[in-house]
């Protein structure tokens, strides 16, 4: 389906998806099926403009494509049944692989993993938030660092059965502030890699072309500079920043 029919194609509902904090339904573009968020339906917030969380979904996958790795699903803005909207492809997930999840202490594997925070479960128990370490949730991470995600939590990392990994719910983003809340914190203090450089390297040279003209339609003016800021700074360091300010260091819940 070619994306003019995307944006003006029938878009019919299907269900709601109710663990969702936002009104978010499933729903299909003739036999495509979809993620629909109404601006309408967005819950106001204490530190983020009203009805501005469908622009920043869409800004998160235009700087998603410009670092050139893919991490969100195709997104868009367009009408719908219940007013303007985010629109995003849907993605089915592998059905026995989770990219982040919480294990015992006693039984975090040897290899492949990341240990990030430990805690007790709801009997006491020990147990430790891993994620795998996958050079797919790298780019997630350094993505999560240049649009400033307040909420990666473990359920928005969506394991696909090639490999690939999308990252979906990006409505808590590009604040001018400092907001960067995550369970990706694996690689804390870890040099970047080349592939991670050039990435950044392509964002920045979008920021000041065609998808810094984009963004201003999206963004304001202070969000697209901070933007700008992070990813210059995260290119100059070279590194996986670590935790700052007073702000939590992970979203609650943790999924």
């Amino acid at each position: 389906m070619s994306e003019t029919d995307l944006v003006t194609g029938e878009l019919t509902l299907t269900g709601r998806i109710r663990t969702a904090s936002n009104a978010t339904f499933l729903g299909s573009i003739d036999d495509v099926v979809v993620v629909y968020k109404p601006i309408a339906g967005e819950s106001p917030l204490w530190d983020f403009p009203d009805g501005t969380l469908a622009h920043r979904e869409v800004a998160a996958y235009l700087v998603s494509q410009a670092l050139g790795w893919g991490v969100v699903p195709q997104t868009w803005l367009r009408d719908g049944p219940l007013g303007e909207g985010m629109v995003q492809l849907w993605q089915d997930q592998h059905p026995d692989h989770r990219a982040v999840d919480l294990v015992a202490s006693d039984d975090v594997p040897d290899e492949g993993w990341r240990p990030v925070l430990e805690g007790q479960d709801e009997n006491g128990r020990s147990v430790i938030l891993v994620h795998e370490d996958s050079p797919a949730l790298r780019r997630m991470a350094v993505f999560d660092v240049v649009v400033n995600n307040a909420d990666r939590k473990g359920n928005h990392v969506l394991a696909m059965a090639d490999g690939h990994r999308h990252g979906v719910d990006h409505g808590l983003t590009f604040h001018s502030d400092h907001k960067l809340r995550t369970i990706l914190w694996g690689w804390l203090g870890e040099e970047l890699s080349d592939d991670e450089l050039d990435g950044l390297a392509r964002l920045g040279e979008g920021l000041n072309g065609d998808l810094g003209r984009d963004l201003a339609k999206l963004l304001t003016a202070e969000e697209i500079a901070s933007l700008a800021a992070r990813c210059s700074a995260l290119r100059s360091t070279g590194r996986f920043p670590g935790p700052a300010g007073d702000m939590p260091a992970v979203p609650w819940p943790l999924f």
